[in-house]
């Protein structure tokens, strides 16, 4: 049967209505926003990654031109740091310390970029001119930037109080079940790989314009954000400690965020104190280069994986050991971020007995924190990665080892040794097909032609599953304005998704209105009381579902209204094009009319707030085939094909985006796309001449189909997707290149980033 789609409902391929008003120019980011007697700040930078110091004079910079203000850690001693927020239980039951990022380095830094003074002028140039008259002794200490050395005896300590730069210590699963399975294997397969550390390289930097209003004793702070409402807490809570109402905190437009947007970081507070102490509002903006030294950084891992097999190759148990690098600070969600490798660990494969050791390790680096996916795609990486090598050890192919451990559609639910209980899926289903599509059959005969042009072809597969939209809400609230239009008020905050657009298909879905007619306001905690932010995939799962249900309740009590005025019952009345009408009649009265009938507020408000007690679990296929030329190293991916479990699809041609950009990013980590530290701890990439972020040139068309199972935890059976791209994209892309140099010369391992060099190098080795 086939179900008739709304024009702009949910199911509808509706365009971005968000695009014509920024193809204008008529965006408002934070820099383009424009504050009266508006201020300009700086902060001065360490230029070493492991140093102490001490300022020597810093009156000669107050007193240069234009200069109002500078602070340094003894100006802001009463303000609490920027913190960490997610502390582990470690095996023995303690908590770990905790190692918070201050707001001025106090006498010694611990990463190139670290913060040492915040200078506030009438202009930058005025700033940065004065930041150069600060007079410092520096005596520059040993760094150590490689985690995978960290915990060697002898490497210096970031932090030697401690004793160690082990951060954390976290374990998940049954040692001894996992060693019985190892001891019982007919074959052991084991890898050590390194997840590279990457840059989030959003297109707007991160800026800030902080304001004081001494009257009502309360701030203003203007952002590029993913979330009022979470930085509001923290810094109400954590760093001023003071009353919530006191700081309001506004978000507009935001050029990208993949993660890394939705913390607070310590230029916010500095600020806000800053347009404090000099009575006007001050601005900040950060530079690229300061983006690459300062903003958390993603991934970096050292990895230790070994995979347990019978003799007829199903998986009996599976060990894994991570270094994972904090950076010299923890992050506000950095600890937890490698946890995902515990709880994914098992991808989709049915694995009864695991052993995880995850080890947070500090070095003399950027701190590291939530990027997209944060931690799914490592664990995806590395469980696809262990199959396509045990698959070529024991001479099977890879998709049918695949398929022999597989969790089974009768097994679900289905709850994994690292603890997430998965409620649906057909892995198999798509993967199959995403074979069909690829033309897998075909391989062989495209491999032989293109080694007559003297190239090594590879295909790689990955099916992956992530955990998003995780057990919670993010409550809606609608209301009917006085001309008929319809305003949205929710606690996400879109970053480039086309959060307008997919939120006005819901309310589509039940009040018939122009698209144009429905406004959604995000990214101010004076308009909404709460709300969680974009991350996790949770948007639209979680705030999609309130969405439907509060247009549901607006819905209904328009009806009833209408239904007064016009004399008939509600169940008669239908909502269409702006007008309740009585049904197979022509007596209508406009929205306009319902909201001046309306006898209170509250008659025209939809609110719902739809808790969801468990993760979605998106899940797919990933099909990638490359072509390698052996005489430069040089990767050409000449098709991808993906086929994607998104349980619901809300809008096809915003799915089709998110995953697009998504795959991309993954790409640019398996090919191009790594932070390289010099061993005294200086960044070597920290700008687009050495850190090489993908290109048009660089990626192919897509092939993209869903092959949907509705979520059976989700009220809408909505998975989530914003995430899975890059999820499903690295082990493909990796896999495909170790089958392409596997069949031509034998190479079995390869680390990202698979450079040109790199694989030249392994190539003429």
């Amino acid at each position: 049967m086939t179900i008739a789609i709304p024009k702009f409902g949910v199911g509808a391929s509706a365009l971005r209505k968000e695009d014509p008003r920024l193809l204008r120019g008529e965006g408002a980011f934070t820099d383009d926003v424009r504050a009266e007697g508006e201020l300009r700040a700086y902060v001065l930078r360490s230029p070493y990654a492991a140093a102490r110091f001490v300022i020597n004079d810093v009156e000669t910079a107050r007193g240069s031109e234009g200069v109002h203000l500078v602070l340094t850690a003894a100006d802001v001693a009463h303000l609490g740091p920027v913190t960490c927020q997610t502390p582990l239980k470690q095996p023995d039951g303690s908590r770990h310390a905790l190692k918070h990022t201050p707001l001025l380095c106090d006498g010694e830094v611990r990463h190139v970029g670290d913060a040492v003074a915040f200078i506030v002028a009438d202009t930058l140039a005025q700033a940065q001119d004065a930041a150069e008259l600060i007079d410092i002794d520096w005596e520059i200490g040993d760094a150590h930037v490689d985690p995978g050395t960290a915990l060697d005896e002898g490497s210096p300590l970031v932090w030697p109080d401690l004793g160690s730069n082990q951060a954390f210590l976290y374990r998940v699963g049954d040692a001894a079940a996992t060693d019985k399975a190892f001891a019982d294997a007919a074959h052991v397969t084991s890898i050590r790989f390194v997840n590279n550390r990457l840059v989030s390289n959003y297109m707007e930097t991160r800026a800030c314009l902080a304001e004081w209003d001494a009257a009502a004793e309360k701030f203003t702070l203007t952002l590029g954000s993913q979330g009022v409402h979470g930085i509001r807490r923290t810094l109400a809570n954590d760093v001023f400690r003071m009353e919530l109402d006191r700081f309001r905190v506004v978000t507009r437009d935001v050029g990208g965020g993949f993660g890394t947007k939705a913390f607070n970081y310590r230029e916010y507070p500095l600020s806000l104190e800053a347009a404090r102490r000099t009575g006007r509002p001050v601005k900040w903006v950060c530079d690229r280069t300061e983006h690459f030294l300062a903003d958390s950084h993603g991934r970096d891992h050292r990895t230790a994986a070994s995979l347990a097999l019978d003799a007829d190759g199903r998986i009996l148990g599976l060990k894994i050991d991570i270094l994972a690098n904090m950076g010299g600070y923890l992050g506000q969600f950095g600890p937890y971020v490698p946890t995902f490798g515990a709880a994914m660990a098992t991808g989709v494969y049915d694995i009864r007995a695991l052993d995880f050791t995850l080890r947070g390790v500090y070095t003399h680096t950027t701190p590291v924190d939530a990027y997209r996916g944060a931690g799914r795609p490592e664990a995806a990486f590395l469980i696809e990665r262990l199959i396509d090598a045990a698959a070529r050890e024991i001479g099977l192919p890879v998709t049918e080892l695949r398929r022999r451990n597989f969790i089974r559609p009768e097994q679900f639910p289905y709850l994994t040794r690292g603890g997430r209980n998965y409620d649906v899926g057909e892995f198999d289903g798509h993967m199959t097909r995403a074979l069909e599509k690829a033309d897998f059959a075909g391989f062989a005969d495209r491999a032989k032609e293109a080694e007559s042009r003297g190239r090594l072809r590879g295909f790689g597969t990955a099916v992956y599953i992530e955990a998003c939209a995780f057990a919670g809400s993010e409550p809606a609230k609608l209301t009917l304005d006085a001309d008929g239009g319809i305003t949205l008020y929710i606690g996400t905050q879109t970053n480039g998704q086309g959060h307008a657009t997919a939120y006005s298909q819901f309310v589509a879905d039940h009040i018939g209105i122009d698209f144009e007619r429905i406004t959604v306001r995000q990214g101010d905690t004076n308009e909404l009381a709460k709300g969680g932010g974009t991350g996790g995939s949770r948007s639209i799962p979680l705030g999609g579902v309130s969405v439907s249900a509060a247009s549901r309740v607006l819905a209904d009590k328009m009806k009833k209204i209408a239904a007064d005025e016009l004399e008939a019952a509600p169940g008669d009345i239908e909502l269409v094009d702006g007008e309740a009408r009585i049904v197979g009649t022509d007596r209508v009265i406009t929205y306009a009319d319902i909201a001046r009938a309306a006898g209170s507020e509250a008659d025209r408000t939809g609110d719902a707030d739809v808790v969801q007690n468990e993760a979605t679990y998106p899940n797919g296929t990933h099909v990638c085939e490359l072509e390698v030329d052996p005489d430069t190293g040089q990767v050409e991916i000449v098709a991808y094909t993906i086929v994607d479990d998104f349980g619901h699809t809300v809008n096809p041609v915003l799915l089709l985006g998110q995953v697009h950009g998504g795959v991309v990013q993954g790409i640019g980590q398996c090919l191009s796309e790594g932070v390289v530290y010099s061993e005294d701890g200086q960044l070597l990439t920290a700008s687009f001449m050495d850190y090489a972020v993908p290109r048009a040139d660089s990626v192919p068309s897509f092939s993209f189909e869903t092959r949907n199972v509705p979520s059976t935890t989700n009220a809408m059976g909505i998975k989530g997707a914003g995430e899975a791209g890059t999820i499903g994209a690295c082990p493909a892309v990796m896999n495909a290149l170790i089958d392409a140099l596997d069949r031509a010369r034998g190479i079995r391992h390869i680390d990202m980033p698979a450079t040109p060099q790199r694989v030249w190098e392994a190539l003429n080795a």
